[in-house]
Order: structure tokens, then C-alpha cells, then sequence
């Protein structure tokens, strides 16, 4: 006699993320990857396996990535120091020649490769192919003394989204080919520009009207003053976390790119850990779901299985 627990067991898990992939058919999911999930080879394949699978079953996906530590490793190798300020790497010409080589011509490629690899069709694009992230020189605005005018950082060659060529990315989402982008952008006279990659993937999803942006990190989620993780927040009570400070570091930003998003049209962000195995698909596909669900508009009311309908 077999004994079919285990297949039954698989069973419930198709049947639980069925209604998922009917409400997610034909919708656009940015995802924004980065961290441990770039880095583990485990992980590097499964994250290709289920954006093919997302693909496979009806669903968009468009993936944005990062490249921060590699970026970090190859300056060291070229003898140079990463110089930070609030966070933004300090950009001159020398660097962001370094940057466009690990961003563009080794990961990018290395991502769309290994999707192409499990079977889909990935595409490689920088900000200049198609002009595809328009952007303009950001500067960095710091606080001096009280009732004094604020400091003008230049960063350099850091920039921040002024468009996103959304015609590009659909008409590769209709002819079925799944677009893998590196952040950096082209300025008015071809010039490029490094661009925070939360940044560009908020962009990237306001610009298509996403249904969802996901931001991978390496950390469960947002995480509330008592140190629990915070299931669901609207725009609102993100805001006050922000302000009582309770949001704060390397959370901060990714949190405002998840507000811009909402405000740009984006349904519902969420911040997730990628440590976890098929951690895009938890989220999508399950009652549950994990990390952090930010909406906006009206408080989030939550399942008994903590995701929201």
C-alpha cells in the first residue's frame, strides 16, 4: 500500500495557492533582489526557478537587482575605498565605471543566465538600453545646526529616477520575455548614473502600475519598537514609526520606496526576508504569507492567518 500523506500534503499546498494565482494572472509583480539571495548558490537557483514558475503560470514578474557587496569587493580589488555618507556611495567617474561593470556586465548577465538557465526567458537591461531609467543628478541635503540652512552634498555620479520607459518593459511582458534590470541610469547628455536599486525598483513599479513590489532583504521584515515582527501597516502607521524612530537604518529607505510606490499607483509593497528558501513565492502564494504587508489607504485588516485579503 502507498502511502500518499505526502502527496495529499502536496496537494493542499496547490489547492491553498490556486485562488492566488488566478487574483496574480496577467499582473505585473516587481521584484527587487538583492542581499544573502545574491549571494547563497542555493538560493541564487531557486529565486530563478520560481521567477519562471511565476512566469510559467500567468504571471509578470520584472526583477530589479543590487549589487552592493560585489560592488564593494571589486573597488578593493582596483584599490580603491567605498567612501559612504547617509548611506549613498560616493560616485566619481572611476567608480561608476566600476559600478556599470559589476552591475551590468557581470550581474545582470549572471541573473538573466541563470533564468534563462531553468527554463526562461529573461532579458539583460541597463538604464541606457532603450532609455529605459531616465535620471538626473541627486543631491544629498544635510542638516547643520539648528535654524542653519541645510548642507548640498555632491555625491557624484549618484542619481535618482526622473522616468521609466514603461512601453519597453510592456512590450517584453507581452511577448513573454521576463526583463532583469540593473539601477543605474542615463542623464540628458548619455551620461550614467548610479541609482539606489529600492529606488529603481519603486519606480519600475509605480511606472507599470504594478499589483505588487517586493523588496527582498535580510531581515524578517519591519520590525515594531518591542522588536516583533510588524505583519501589516498602512501608509499612515508607517509614518509614525518613521517619525518615533521606531523605523529607522538601512529600514528606512526601503520603507520610503515602498510609500512612493503606493502613492504611485503600486496595489500593495511588501519588505521580505530572501535568507528564506522560495521566499517570493511564500509570500505570494500562501495564507499566511510573510514579512511585512504595507498598503495604503485605509488600515489593513488581517485574515486569521495574518495576510491580508
Amino acid at each position: 500500500m502507498y502511502d500518499l500523506k505526502p502527496s495529499m500534503e502536496r496537494a493542499e499546498i496547490l489547492l491553498e495557492a490556486l485562488p492566488y494565482i488566478r487574483r496574480f494572472y496577467n499582473k505585473t509583480i516587481v521584484i527587487k533582489y538583492g542581499g544573502h539571495a545574491m549571494i547563497d548558490e542555493e538560493l541564487k537557483h531557486l529565486f530563478a526557478r520560481d521567477i519562471v514558475m511565476m512566469k510559467y503560470i500567468g504571471i509578470n514578474p520584472v526583477v530589479v537587482h543590487g549589487g552592493g557587496p560585489q560592488i564593494g569587493s571589486f573597488l578593493k580589488k582596483f584599490g580603491k575605498d567605498s567612501q559612504f555618507i547617509q548611506g549613498m556611495r560616493v560616485t566619481d567617474a572611476e567608480t561608476m565605471d566600476i559600478v556599470e561593470m559589476v552591475l551590468v556586465g557581470k550581474l545582470n548577465k549572471e541573473i538573466t543566465g541563470l533564468i534563462n538557465q531553468h527554463g526562461g526567458r529573461a532579458v539583460g537591461l541597463s538604464g541606457k538600453d532603450g532609455e529605459l531609467t531616465q535620471a538626473e543628478k541627486y543631491f544629498l541635503s544635510a542638516e547643520k545646526a539648528k535654524d542653519a540652512p541645510s548642507e548640498i552634498i555632491d555625491l557624484g555620479l549618484v542619481g535618482k529616477v526622473k522616468k521609466i520607459n514603461a512601453e519597453l518593459l510592456l512590450s517584453l511582458e507581452k511577448d513573454g520575455f521576463i526583463p532583469v534590470i540593473a539601477p543605474t541610469g542615463v542623464g540628458a547628455a548619455g551620461e550614467t548614473y548610479n541609482i539606489n536599486a529600492d529606488l529603481v525598483a519603486g519606480a519600475v513599479a509605480a511606472a507599470l502600475q504594478a499589483e505588487k513590489l517586493i523588496l527582498l532583504t535580510d531581515v524578517q521584515g519591519v520590525l515594531g519598537s518591542e522588536g516583533t515582527l510588524i505583519n501589516a501597516m498602512n501608509e499612515s502607521e508607517a509614518e509614525e514609526l518613521i517619525n518615533a524612530g521606531v523605523i529607522a537604518g538601512g529600514m528606512f529607505p526601503k520603507v520610503k520606496c515602498c510609500l512612493k510606490a503606493l502613492k504611485g499607483g503600486v496595489k500593495k509593497t511588501h519588505i521580505i526576508d530572501g535568507r528564506l528558501k522560495h521566499a517570493v513565492l511564500l509570500e505570494m502564494f500562501t495564507d499566511k504569507g510573510i514579512g511585512t504587508e504595507i498598503t495604503y489607504g485605509a488600515c489593513p485588516k488581517e485574515s486569521p492567518g495574518g495576510k491580508i485579503n
